[in-house]
């Protein structure tokens, strides 16, 4: 990006919701500091871009409303998982030209739970 005739440019990690609330991630270690890590680089390399017009950014969800995830938790309340189209339309808004100044964020994505 930085490189390249166009100036500026957008980037959107996904972290999880264990990266900001590290006790969720019982059982879930190794996921939990990786996601963590993805915080942080976002965080980090957001500072670092900003002056080249590089916005960059993360989602942090909970559980998403995958078949797998129905699948491996079949007693779940399904209808309180964040839909895959809802993380969409949050990641289309900050890749966006309508996003001109949010950066270095991880966007707690829930649902209802």
């Amino acid at each position: 990006m930085r490189e390249s005739n166009y100036k500026g440019g957008r980037i959107v990690n996904i972290a999880a919701r264990t990266a900001v609330e590290p006790r969720q991630g019982k059982g879930m270690t190794a996921y939990t500091v990786s996601k963590a890590g993805v915080a942080a680089l976002t965080e980090s390399l957001a500072a670092e871009v900003v002056n080249d017009g590089i916005l960059v950014n993360a989602l942090a969800p909970s559980v998403i409303d995958t078949p797998q995830n129905r699948k491996s938790m079949p007693d779940a309340d399904f209808d309180s998982w964040p839909k895959p189209r809802q993380l969409a339309k949050q990641i289309a808004y900050l890749v966006s030209a309508e996003n001109e100044v949010t950066r270095g964020t991880i966007a707690s994505v829930y649902g209802k739970s």
